[in-house]
Parts: C-alpha cells; structure tokens; sequence
C-alpha cells in the first residue's frame, strides 16, 4: 500500500510519505512475517503475523521487530505544510495503541490509527539527517515483548480511518475496536495533589482495573482518584477484560521550591568567575555528567541567546515577597553581577542593539535577542524599579523594530509587560509608540495570515506560537475586534501541535524534534518530550483565557505549563530536553540530555503564569 487518500478530503491529500515503505518490516531470521492490507471505503486495514519458525521458544524484546509507519510529518513552506502535512501524536500504550495524526492547518479529514489486536510497546525514528531539523523522519513501531513457542504465531492489526479532530478521533476509535480512553486531570502533579483518572470503555467491560481499584460491569466512565506521594514518575496500570494499558504520571516539586533550588545552583554553579574576563559574570551551560560549566563557539552553546532564561528566571523569582532574606541577597548578588555583563559584553546600551555573543560579537545577526533582552530588563525594572533597566528595554524594543521586527514572529516578545511598565513610569510617548509598533506588527501578522514565512526552521510551533501571542496583546491594548479573531484563526493552527495521550510526555507537550541535536550534548535528533518551548503554547492559551474567560483554555495553559517541569530536578539541576523516542536512527534514546542549557524559560513561564493567578 502506497497511498491513503480519502474520499471527501478536498486536498486529495496523501498521507503516506513516498520515500518510505509502508508497514516495512524489521525482524529477526527466526521469525517469518507475513503483512496483509485490504481496504473498505475511507477503512485501510493492516494485519502482521509473526511466526517461530526455529525448534525453540522464542522470546522478543522492544527492539526485535520494528514496523514503519511514514507520515507526512515534514516541514516545507507553511504553503505546503497547512494543507499537505500532518503533526503526527502517537501513543504506544499497550493494546491501546494509536495514532491520532491531524492536518497542520487544522482542517478536516485527519488521520487516525487505532490498533484491533496486539499491543505496541514504544516508537523510534527514522530521519534523513540531510534535512536537518525540517523532517520529522519515518516512524518505526514496536510490538510489546513477547514468548512464541515453534511455529507459534502472533498477530498485530490496525484500521487506518479518517476523523474530524481529537474528540471525534476518541470517538470513531471506540467504534472501530474495543477501546479504553484513559484521561486524568492533570498529568504533572505536586505531591499530596489529587487528580482524577478517568476510564472510558466502548464496550460494556464486566471488570475495570485501575491501580489497585477494580469496578464490576462498568459500562459508562468510571473514576479513580490518584493522590501524588513521591516525586517522579508514576505509571497506573489500566484493565478492562484482559485490554491492558496504562497513564503515566509525573510527580514534581511545586514551582516555587523547584525555582528556589534551581536559582541557587545557577548562582553557585552556572555563573563564570574564571580566567577570561570578558565572561565575568555570564550564566553558561553545565555539564551535568561531567560537573562544570560549558562554553562553546556554536551559537546554541554560547554565552548570549537563550541563556538568558538563566537570568529572568532570577529575576522573576526574586520578585515574590516571601524569598528568605539570605537566599534574596546571594541571588541578588549574582543577578547583578549578571547584568554588568550583559551591559557590557552583550547590549549596546546606546542603541539598544544586542549582540549574539560575549565581546560585543554579532557576526550571527538575530532578532529574536532583541526581544528575549528587552524582556530581561522590563522584568529587571519590575525588582529593582530602576528606570534605567526600563528605558534600556524600550531602547532595545525600538532597534527592533527599526531592524523590521513587525515583519518577525519572536519567540517571546515582552508587549504587555513592557506596556505597563511604561504606564507605571509615567513615560506615555514611549508607550504610546510602542502601541504603534504592536498594531504594524500585529496588522502585518494578520495580512500574512497562516502563511507562515520561514524562520531557522520552515515551520514550526514556536512560528505559529508568535503570530497567535502577538495578535492578543495587541487585542488586549487596542480592544481592536480584528487582533483578537485572528490570534482565535491561528490558535486553531496552533492547537494541532499539542497532543491528547494519557502520558506527561505527550499530553498538551508541542511537538518538536530538533533541539536535543541544537543544544544538548549527546547531538542527537528526535523528538523532545517535553522541551521548554512547548511552553510558548502554554502562553497563548493563558491570553486566550484571560481575554475571553474560557475555563477550558484555561486548564490547557495549566497543563502546557506544568508539561515542561519534568526538565528540572530536585537537586537544582536540569535537562535542556527529553529525547522520547526509543532509538533515533538506531541511536538509543529516551534520555535527559546532559546539559543545562535553556530550559530555564520553562520555569520562567510557570512563575509568571502563578504571578497572575
């Protein structure tokens, strides 16, 4: 089978990539397989049988048969991406195994994959390395372990089917298989939380198991309460008449002790105080394997860019009023140690330009450092209300957009904030221009529309996550109708990143699959589950939210926020990615990457966020 194609899909979009074969497989010489597929209407369906063709019993494990799966999961223009490509959100969980993969532009039919038989116990990729961070490479699925006597067979099926979104995905999968849809309130959890596990049956099941707790002849949804104990994670087994899956669960450190510890190891850890005098001061990469700080000449290991998080972390966190008066003063110590060197080495402060690297070093020219260092000193003025951290942020705000930022989609980009610091300091033209920067912006955003322009990747969640975050800001200066209906036409686009599986790696995490390679140590592709940016998402549905009330946008930006906490761990220290899937061209995965490099945005986010509560 070569094509899947439905029949009301007004693109007559091919779902199966073309440079891969579908339900390949890869298994060892003793056992046999045989694939059959046959269609019914818009129903593609797939069996595998696996024989024991040796004299002895043979016994699998997850990396013994490997099944591909090639979607359009790839990133040409956004031109192509909207309409022909598809943001792929697998779940390997047992006999409750599917693939819910939905069109980028959000628009019906999608694609769903549930499995009818067998079990699947986890996903490696497959990626054309040539292609850098713009292909999300060939899913490869992997049959749960099992024991198969001489010529013994085992069986593994699927039905392919078209759906018109997540909710109709759960639906349509109950009517095509015994199905368990498993959903808990919240997948990161802080200890003594409880949340509700809530188990749905297709089919009238005379026992569910859920945890320790068994129900009899359950035909509706039936609930387990979940209280968290320990931190780390925790998987609930799930049962219903011999169907066997489960929801994997994070306990974490609440955010506020998490950025207590995590501040201090910053400050005792990851500041420079060595032998090279220009990085006096600078938040660097930590090596967690090997305990010291990293500098590199790349632009993903240096000492500007993203580590600024480093620093508006701290600055954050200082500016809650119960910080211990021992641990206020050592991290002020560092913060401002930290922002002589920006003054120095990074920003000039004249212009308001800012520059890649330390040494004033901007050979690499990139826009999204004017914005991420406006913002560090909009929230330095917030803690130390010193009017010159706050026309130093407008200085930088307004060489970007002298730079052609309102034709930019920033990742993180300070409007609000600003605005009312400005409003706070009595400095109305300023603000008023930074008003008209925003409506440019904002007007230039809502031109464009979902035809995203490339940036470092061709399209990307944390593309569309600027366009939707800057579209609301300006609504909410302007209470202009227009910014507010477009952030709602790109939040859709938005939205089909995110995914719907009952695992914290996965549920309301984005997807992006290119950054354990840019900035962690072990260089690896794949995709990171969770990364810190998937965040940016978190941040657009908290807009959403507060602009139009909506409980429902106001839970997803909880569970975005609270999806990236797993980074950070309860000795200060942090990964700047999970690399999730098992093996990444054969490279083994499902690791924290070493380095503590930029995950610190992360964090940032969920202090803001509680701010606002």
């Amino acid at each position: 089978m070569d094509k899947i194609i439905f029949s009301n899909d007004p693109y007559g979009m091919n779902w199966l990539r073309d440079d891969y074969s579908y339900a390949e497989v890869q298994c060892p010489a003793d056992l046999t397989y045989e694939v059959k597929n046959h269609q019914e209407g818009d129903l593609y369906f797939t069996e595998f049988t696996f024989t024991n063709q040796s004299s002895k019993p043979f016994f699998t494990n997850v990396d013994s048969i490997g099944i591909r799966f090639p979607l359009e999961d790839k990133y040409e223009s956004s031109d192509v991406c909207i309409p022909y490509r598809c943001n792929t959100h697998l779940f390997c969980g047992g006999n409750v195994s599917y693939i819910c993969a939905l069109r980028m532009g959000g628009e019906a039919p999608h694609l769903g994959m549930v499995l009818t038989g067998g079990s699947l116990d986890c996903y490696s990729v497959e990626r054309d390395l040539e292609k850098r961070s713009n292909d999300r490479g060939c899913f490869i699925l992997h049959p749960s372990p099992m024991e198969l006597n001489p010529k013994e067979t085992a069986r593994l099926t699927w039905v392919i089917f078209p759906h018109g979104g997540k909710e109709d995905f759960r639906k349509k999968a109950g009517e095509l298989t015994r199905f368990i849809d498993v959903e808990a309130n919240h997948y990161v959890l802080f200890p003594k939380e409880t949340c509700e596990i809530r188990v749905t049956s297709s089919f009238e099941a005379q026992e569910i198991q859920i945890g320790d707790k068994k129900m009899q002849n359950i035909r509706d949804t039936c609930v387990y309460e979940f209280t968290a104990e320990e931190c780390g994670e925790q998987v609930i087994p799930v049962r219903a008449d011999g169907i066997h899956t489960w929801c994997r669960i994070y306990v974490q450190e609440p955010p506020l002790l998490l950025a207590e510890k995590r501040t201090l190891f910053i400050s005792r850890n990851q500041q420079y105080q060595g032998k090279c005098k220009g990085l006096d001061g600078a938040y660097l990469i930590y090596d967690n394997e090997e305990k010291h700080l990293y500098y590199g000449r790349t632009n993903d290991d240096n000492a500007g860019r993203e580590r600024v998080g480093m620093g508006l972390l701290i600055a954050k966190y200082l500016q809650r009023k119960d910080v211990p008066e021992d641990i206020r003063a050592e991290l002020e110590s560092s913060f401002k140690l930290y922002l002589k060197f920006v003054r120095r080495e990074l920003v000039k402060c004249e212009t308001g330009e800012v520059c890649n690297d330390f040494g004033m070093d901007n050979n690499y020219k990139r826009l999204y450092n004017f914005t991420w260092y406006s913002t560090l000193f909009a929230e330095s003025y917030q803690l130390f209300g010193k009017k010159e951290d706050l026309c130093l942020a407008f200085r930088i705000m307004r060489a970007y957009y002298q730079r052609e930022g309102d034709k930019f989609y920033p990742i993180e980009h300070p409007i609000l904030l600003l605005n009312n610091a400005l409003k706070k300091a009595g400095m109305e033209e300023e603000r008023q221009q930074l008003i008209q920067y925003t409506r440019h912006h904002a007007d230039y955003l809502l031109e464009k529309d979902v035809h995203y322009p490339g940036s470092e990747v061709n399209y990307e969640q944390s593309i569309v996550a600027p366009a939707v975050c800057v579209l609301l800001q300006a609504y909410i200066l302007t209470q202009e109708e227009k910014y507010l209906e477009g952030g709602r036409r790109q939040l859709t686009v938005l939205e089909q990143f995110n995914g719907i599986q009952p695992d914290y790696h996965l549920y309301e995490v984005a997807i992006r699959h290119w950054d354990g390679f840019w900035f962690g140590k072990r260089k690896l592709y794949g995709d990171t589950f969770p990364h810190y940016w998937s965040a940016l998402t978190g941040n657009a549905f908290a807009l959403y939210a507060q602009i139009t009330k909506d409980e429902t946008y106001q839970k997803k930006a909880q569970d975005s926020f609270r999806g990236v906490l797993p980074l950070f761990f309860r000795d200060g220290t942090a990964s700047c990615a999970y690399v999730y899937p098992h093996r990444v061209n054969g490279v083994r995965a499902e690791f924290y990457d070493p380095y503590a490099n930029d995950q610190d945005w992360g964090l940032y986010f969920n202090l803001r966020y509680l701010s606002k509560l």
